[in-house]
């Protein structure tokens, strides 16, 4: 797999330049970690198990960043390629705020036994409520739970035990061991190619590297 990079300046995870390059210089994966299989290790694949090219996020529920791409591009990448079937999609966690980050993800996780993680998920950003505020509680999360109609008794089990907790560690694990440092960041590949993206990108910086992927 070539990986090329979508150069975007950032400090302290805020991005600060609007410009996107592409770097035409591919680097060759020495990584035996960095192939399909290790990267769809997350969520419950969004849209066609079948496509071609798929996006990996790497984000934190409290990350304001993470809010503003769910906000607004990822609405317009869910209507012009999920839903055409042409890209897929998987969300993984990188928790950098916290314990009541982890909680989340682990909610989210306990939510996907009940089939039912996209829900969940979204219900978690349509009513984020900041960094390190204090939003996110066990019976919030319960809460949510209700919105969305899940069994509450084994939500609510999974979430006192710490079901997915590890799972949520092993995510956040394997984005350092690739490199991953901010959020929100993602991955954009097919079978032969990787296009790495940094930050609340507009929707034309992520339809730039689907394009030279091969959506269009």
């Amino acid at each position: 797999m070539k990986i090329y990079f979508l150069a975007i300046p950032i400090i302290i995870g805020i991005v600060i330049g609007i410009g996107l390059t592409l770097n035409l210089e591919s680097t060759p994966n020495d990584s035996s970690i960095l192939n399909k299989e290790n990267l769809m290790q997350g969520s419950t694949i969004l849209g066609n198990p079948d496509a071609k090219i798929t996006i990996v996020e790497f984000g934190d529920y409290q990350c304001t960043f993470c809010y503003k791409f769910h906000d607004e591009t990822m609405k317009k990448i869910d209507q012009a390629y999920i839903k055409a079937e042409n890209v897929n999609f998987v969300y993984r966690d990188f928790p950098l705020n916290g314990p009541q980050s982890i909680l989340a993800s682990e909610a989210s996780y306990c939510a996907q036994k009940q089939n039912k993680f996209w829900e969940y998920h979204d219900t978690l950003y349509n009513n984020w409520g900041g960094e390190n505020t204090g939003w996110i509680t066990k019976n919030v999360l319960i809460g949510f739970a209700n919105d969305i109609k899940l069994d509450l008794d084994s939500f609510s089990q999974c979430l006192e035990n710490s079901e997915f907790k590890q799972k949520v560690l092993d995510n956040e694990q394997f984005a350092r061991e690739i490199g991953i440092d901010a959020t929100p960041s993602f991955l954009i590949f097919n079978d032969s190619e990787l296009y790495r993206i940094i930050g609340a990108q507009p929707f034309e910086k992520f339809e730039q590297a689907l394009q030279e992927l091969g959506t269009s």
